[in-house]
């Protein structure tokens, strides 16, 4: 089961959940039916508990989202966008633990060791 703390966006609630969102966000572009995906829900669980205060967590699903998933360009899935104050700030795609996730984000958002 996804965290409560795990947000679900669409493409009608994009802007207001992401672009407009007073922290920086972190969302995850993925379908019910990649792997990948199913097992990166788990460390963005985490990363989520872990800095509520600090980051939002953001899922969209591309097939039930086509209009963010062409703006944005996505290929391939699991994508990552890292959005603050409606700017994005940088992409990773795949699977990755949640050392290389916090890795990602410290290089955005000076992420690593805040809240720990």
């Amino acid at each position: 089961m996804a965290s409560t703390l795990v947000k679900s966006v669409t493409d009608s609630n994009f802007e207001q959940e992401v672009l407009l969102s007073a922290l920086p966000t972190l969302v995850d572009f993925w379908a019910e039916w990649c792997r990948p995906c199913q097992q990166l829900g788990p460390v963005l669980d985490e990363i989520a508990s872990d800095f509520s205060d600090k980051i939002v967590v953001a899922k969209i699903n591309v097939d039930n989202s086509p209009s963010v998933t062409a703006k944005y360009n996505i290929r391939g899935i699991p994508a990552l966008l890292l959005f603050r104050e409606g700017k994005l700030l940088g992409q990773t795609s795949g699977f990755m633990p949640k050392a290389k996730l916090l890795t990602f984000l410290d290089e955005y958002l000076n992420f690593i060791g805040v809240g720990q």
